[in-house]
């Protein structure tokens, strides 16, 4: 099992648009992923951000190989869709995860 963590940062000011993008077309994009076992997306709450908000993505592949793949064609579209919707309104901060140990 390997993971990737896709933190989404987002401003204050596309809340609204962000929410309904996050609802229809990001969603849809995760959903058509071949190479993904399984995902989940959430909402992060945190004391720690006090100007916009972050959406978390955490993706779960077979293996490494499947991750690398991932992010070299598939992560690369996302983060250009979402740049070019957005502009710098949107930050993506990506996390390689290596479990030692798991009990999912």
């Amino acid at each position: 099992m390997s993971l990737l963590s896709i933190t989404f940062h987002t401003t204050a000011d596309i809340q609204n648009d962000w929410g309904i993008y996050l609802g229809t077309e990001l969603h849809q994009m995760i959903e058509n992923l071949m190479e993904v076992e399984k995902y989940i997306l959430s909402e992060v709450e945190s004391d720690l951000v006090s100007e916009g908000q972050n959406t978390n993505l955490l993706l779960i592949f077979e293996n490494a190989e499947k991750r690398d793949d991932f992010v070299e064609i598939e992560l690369t579209n996302i983060t250009e869709i979402v740049k070019q919707k957005f502009g710098v309104n949107v930050m993506v901060f990506v996390t390689y995860l290596n479990p030692r140990r798991s009990r999912l």
